[in-house]
């Protein structure tokens, strides 16, 4: 199953101006938001995994008919590798056993990009 989702990168600088670390609780795991505060500017990063989670929101309810919560979602990876994605949501991993979440997340300067495929 496929999931893919885009985000203006405006739209995530906005909410953290707005809401600032309220959001970022909400949203992402501690270990997203210090690997994305590495960067001059995070925001492009911070939208990419927003694009993820949403991709992987998509996949997995179309999959399994169940809908995720974004801080159940982890991405991680390192600068040039592919991103892994983790599901931190307690009983789901017998769900994905013998399966794997496959992801692809890409950003510019005004929009951020993520396909994710479970197969």
């Amino acid at each position: 199953m496929v999931g893919v989702d885009i985000v203006k990168n405006e739209r995530i600088e906005s909410a953290l101006e707005r809401f600032g670390e309220r959001f970022l609780r909400r949203i992402y795991t501690p270990a997203e938001v210090d690997y994305c505060r590495k960067f001059k500017s995070s925001v492009p990063c911070l939208a990419a995994r927003w694009a993820c989670k949403e991709a992987v929101l998509k996949a997995f309810y179309a999959e399994f008919g169940i809908l995720l919560k974004f801080r159940e979602i982890e991405v991680s990876g390192e600068l040039g590798k592919p991103a892994k994605v983790s599901v931190l949501r307690e009983g789901v991993q017998e769900l994905l056993r013998g399966r794997s979440i496959t992801v692809s997340l890409s950003h510019e300067e005004d929009y951020s990009v993520a396909v994710a495929l479970i197969k």
